[in-house]
Order: structure tokens, then sequence, then C-alpha cells
């Protein structure tokens, strides 16, 4: 009887893997909030239009004004297309678990998600330094700026930092395929993630978790060192060549590009301590508040998408002129 109850126990388990393996996930939304989905899925609806609507703004606005077409204003672009991209890639599952309470995913399916939002994620890290390394050489070496950012090379660095983030993230389906899943099939957030859906895996998930965590500090470490050095050494120019007042003037053309810093990096850690404890209300929202956010901000802080929103922009390129001239001469007496 012993001997028959362990086979019998064997044939179930691989029934079991075998079912699994060819279902599904299982995504979650709130926990015993069940009856109120439909209206917890106003306020995301309303995050989605306001960041769509906003990122394809900016984007509107800086490719109708000639004006615009500035390294400064050419990263934000490519930040906006990021944050799209990245807003498209969770669209999906989260308002179709609120809207209608379709909770499964495929297993291709949920691998194609995690690539897209990683491969995302990893191309906005890469933006935000673009756009620190544009702030460096426009404070630092103000007087080469145009020869240094050339249209050319803006398209070059986009292009490769794209790359980057692509290449790397590429072979993670690959790495999830060839597990076998005989754990619980429920996930613990709304959308896919890299980390949540290999620990789902009954196999040894070693080289995965290495490869993880070598993607992780090459690519969002290494882009906030860098970022966080730029900055060093704009302040140390800054404080070294100008006097307070054109210092707070020369450091008030960083103050968006910083608050885009701040929205990106600390959810993003805020994702890794969610993971561990399962917040899934917050998760969504480090998620989604950035891209959100990112348009308000920029368009608040520089006149020149508000006015191109409106007629020209000519004022702003005057005042530009006028604001960051004391602090040029300043840099070429230095």
């Amino acid at each position: 009887p012993l001997e028959t109850e362990l086979f019998s126990q064997c044939i179930m388990s691989a029934v079991n893997d075998t079912k699994f393996n060819s279902a599904v996930f299982l995504l979650t939304g709130i926990p015993g909030q069940e009856d109120v989905y439909l209206w917890i899925s106003i306020p995301f609806c309303l995050m989605y239009v306001i960041s769509i609507v906003g990122n394809s703004v900016i984007l509107f606005i800086i490719k109708t004004d000639p004006s615009l077409h500035e390294p400064m204003y050419i990263f934000l672009s490519m930040l906006a297309i990021t944050d799209l991209g990245l807003l498209i890639s969770t669209l999906p599952t989260i308002l179709g678990i609120y809207l209608f309470n379709s909770r499964e995913i495929s297993l291709d399916a949920c691998f194609a998600q995690l690539f897209f939002i990683h491969s995302f994620s990893l191309t906005e890290s890469s933006m935000l330094l673009l756009m620190a390394f544009d702030r460096f050489v426009a404070i630092c070496n103000p007087l080469r700026y145009a020869s240094i950012l050339t249209p050319t090379r803006i398209a070059k660095l986009g292009l490769v930092f794209v790359l980057r983030g692509v290449l790397l993230i590429f072979p993670v389906p690959f790495l999830l395929k060839r597990f076998q899943y005989c754990r619980a099939n429920v996930l613990s957030h709304s959308y896919c993630l890299y980390q949540e859906v290999m620990k789902l895996a009954c196999s040894n998930i070693t080289v995965n978790s290495i490869y993880g965590l070598s993607v992780k500090l090459l690519t969002v470490g290494l882009d906030s060192l860098l970022i966080f050095l730029s900055y060093v050494m704009i302040i140390k120019t800054v404080l070294s060549v100008a006097s307070p007042m054109e210092c707070l003037r020369a450091l008030n053309t960083c103050v968006s590009h910083l608050c885009a810093v701040l929205l990106f990096y600390i959810p993003d850690i805020g994702l890794s301590v969610i993971h561990r404890f399962g917040n899934i209300l917050f998760a969504n929202v480090c998620l989604l508040v950035p891209p959100m956010l990112n348009p308000i901000i920029f368009a608040l802080h520089q006149a020149g998408l508000l006015h191109g929103a409106v007629p020209s922009s000519l004022d702003y390129v005057l005042d530009s002129q006028r604001d960051i001239k004391p602090f040029l001469d300043l840099t070429v007496l230095s």
C-alpha cells in the first residue's frame, strides 16, 4: 500500500507539472477587495490617461517646435518614449484585473511582458544618465556644448543605450522558459517581474539570480553612480566660478532632471523592498507614478515646453541666454 501511494503521488506530481507548464500564471490584484475592483480601476485609468496624454503632448511639442530641437529636449523626448513603452507594457494586465477580473496570463505572454518591462526600465535609467551628461556638459564645458552634443552623437548614444537594455534582457525569457514550474502559479503583482517568476521554478535558479543581480549592478547601479558623480562635478564647477545668485541660476536648470532621477530610483528601490513584503497597491503606484509625473515636472519647470504648447518659445530662448550669460562669462574668465 505504501509503494502504491508513493507511486500515485509521483504520477500526480508529474501530471500537475505538465499541466502547469502548459497552463498560466495567475496575477494578483488587491486581495479581499474584489467587490470594489471597478472603483479601484478608476484612479488607475486616470493615471494611465494622464501619463499617456502628458508624454504624448511632450513629444508633439518637441517635434513641432524647431526651437526645441536641442540636446536637452531630444533627451527629454527619449525619456517620454521610454515612459510610454513602460505604460503600454503594464496596461493590459493591471486594467484587465481591475476592470474585468482577468487574472490569467499565459507563460509566453508573461515572459514577453517582463522582457518589455525590464527593457524599458533599463532604458529609462540610461536616458536619465544621458540627461545628466547633458547638464554636466552645459554647465562644466558650456563653450563646447554644441560641438560635443551634436545630433549625430545624440542619436548614437540613444541607440547604444537602447541596445544595451534590450540585449541584456533578451536572454531572460529563454532562461525562464527552460524551467519546470511546479510551485504555486500565483504571482504577487499585477504584472510579471523576472525575480518573481524565477522563484516559482522548481529548478536551481542560482545562475538566473547571479545574472539578474549582475545586470542590475551594471546598468541601474552604474548609471546611478555616474549620475551622482556628474552632479558632484557640476556643484564643484558652479561653486568655483559663480556668485550665489548665478549658482542658483545654473543649478535651477538641473531641478527637473533631479526630480526625474528621484522619481525613478526611489520607486525602483521601493519595488525591490515591496517584492519581499508584498504590498501590491504600492507596487503598482511605484511603477505608474514616475511616467505620470515626469511630463508634468518638465512642463512646469521648462518654460520652453509651456511656450511651445501655445505660441513660440522665442521669449524663453532669449530669457535662457540672459540667465546663463553671466555664468558663461565667469567660466571663460576662470
